[in-house]
């Protein structure tokens, strides 16, 4: 009898979810990656973005660039296009910087810390409301001392840049 009893509950349930988001008005299409995309929007575009910070690593801007095209290529059914997309994203590198990250108790660095900081403007052609403009994203990488930075700069740099990209990701698709 509570079998029976299990079974009709859980068969309620069911229902009653089914019909809740059958009534639903507004359509979004939701995927493991963590990102929403309106069904409607079909296109993304990412221009490049220009290294003006003051201390410049040459591969960084193509990096960063080609690193968000990759993750909405990858992680969306959107298809990209030069410029003037459903999703469009402009911006730069404003900041690129290394400091002492932790210091020992003989007042020596033990740790040093890349810092990579970028404005993002995101134009959402679907919903309006969800666009933002000159949105600032930073994320840092720790490295050793004893290492120069522009022996460790690249991998430093590719590290960052996931976060970065998953950040921008996430404030541009991630509007749950």
């Amino acid at each position: 009898m509570k079998r029976l009893y299990n079974r009709v509950l859980m068969i309620l349930v069911a229902t009653a979810i089914a019909i809740l988001a059958a009534s639903c008005g507004y359509k979004v299409t939701y995927n493991l990656s963590g990102g929403s995309i309106p069904p409607e929007a079909k296109t993304f575009s990412v221009a490049y973005f220009p290294n003006n910070a003051p201390m410049v690593a040459p591969t960084l801007s193509n990096v960063l660039t080609e690193g968000l095209r990759d993750k909405f290529s990858r992680q969306t059914r959107l298809q990209q296009v030069e410029e003037g997309g459903d999703f469009a994203f402009e911006g730069e590198i404003s900041n690129y910087t290394s400091t002492t990250a932790s210091v020992s108790s003989g007042d020596y660095a033990l740790q040093n810390r890349l810092t990579i900081t970028v404005k993002v403007s995101f134009q959402n052609a679907v919903d309006q409301t969800l666009s933002f403009s000159n949105k600032t994203f930073s994320a840092y990488a720790d490295y050793d001392s004893s290492q120069l930075l522009i022996d460790v700069q690249d991998q430093l740099i590719e590290d960052i840049v996931e976060d970065l990209v998953n950040d921008i990701y996430m404030a541009a698709a991630g509007n749950w």
